[in-house]
């Protein structure tokens, strides 16, 4: 005899970088162990491509996950987990006074927002005489992973450069990113002077970001502070967040 199929409710949001609406619906059970099975490996990667399935799934495949900004990505998956585990959660914050100590934090997750800093652009103006200039995509997790600081090193921060590079333009003139190699590109942001690269900088600083603040008490020292959850690996458990 065949059980009664279980109905699953569907919502919508709207993505933060496109202002585009999508539905979703909450992860399954076999969904929810694959994404425990995951994080009990301690292992990012894992942990990562676990979310990446499951918000392409939730979404009935109308996302590709790859392809997504971070932020968007984070958005996406802690609507999603707020509907099938519960909007309010508890989360472990180290607490900032004595960085040793943890303190418990509730965080109602359909509360928390990309945030997006004043006058931010990913268009950046190099040259106002010549109109030189640089149109940047936003990081995904194939081109930078979540949680890594890009501004850490030089480095990283240009190789997260070149890859989110549109495409420049001149003019009228614009040259697609696609249509030039990677040596092509990575001379040009090297011909940069350093004014010109602190804009690059700039565009990452101040892009569209998961964050919360929240209010802690420390239960040893009694202290209080305010401090602000960040991207979805603060919200994945314990967490150490940086002071609001």
């Amino acid at each position: 005899m065949a059980l009664p199929k279980i109905e699953t409710p569907t919502y919508g949001l709207t993505l933060p970088s496109q202002d585009t609406k999508i539905k979703y619906r909450p992860f399954l059970v076999k969904e929810e162990k694959v994404l425990l099975m995951a994080s009990e490996t301690g292992q990012q990667k894992e942990m990562i491509q676990a979310v990446k399935d499951i918000v392409s799934t939730c979404t009935f495949n109308e996302l590709n996950a790859s392809s997504l900004p971070i932020f968007d990505l984070e958005y996406v998956f802690l609507q999603i987990r707020a509907k099938s585990v519960g909007e309010v959660s508890k989360f472990k914050v180290l607490c900032p006074d004595d960085k040793q100590t943890y303190a418990e934090a509730e965080v109602d997750l359909s509360k928390v927002e990309v945030q997006v800093d004043d006058g931010h652009t990913n268009k950046v103006i190099l040259d106002e005489k010549r109109n030189l200039g640089v149109v940047f995509t936003y990081p995904t997790v194939d081109t930078v992973s979540v949680g890594e600081d890009v501004q850490a090193d030089s480095k990283t921060l240009f190789k997260v450069l070149v890859n989110c590079i549109d495409h420049i333009f001149e003019g009228d003139k614009t040259y697609p990113a696609k249509d030039s190699t990677k040596e092509e590109l990575d001379k040009f942001v090297e011909g940069l002077t350093q004014s010109q690269f602190e804009k690059f900088r700039h565009f990452f600083e101040t892009m569209p970001k998961l964050k919360h603040e929240v209010e802690i008490e420390n239960p040893k020292t009694k202290v209080k502070s305010t401090v602000t959850l960040q991207g979805i690996q603060d919200f994945f458990g314990s967490a150490s967040p940086t002071i609001a």
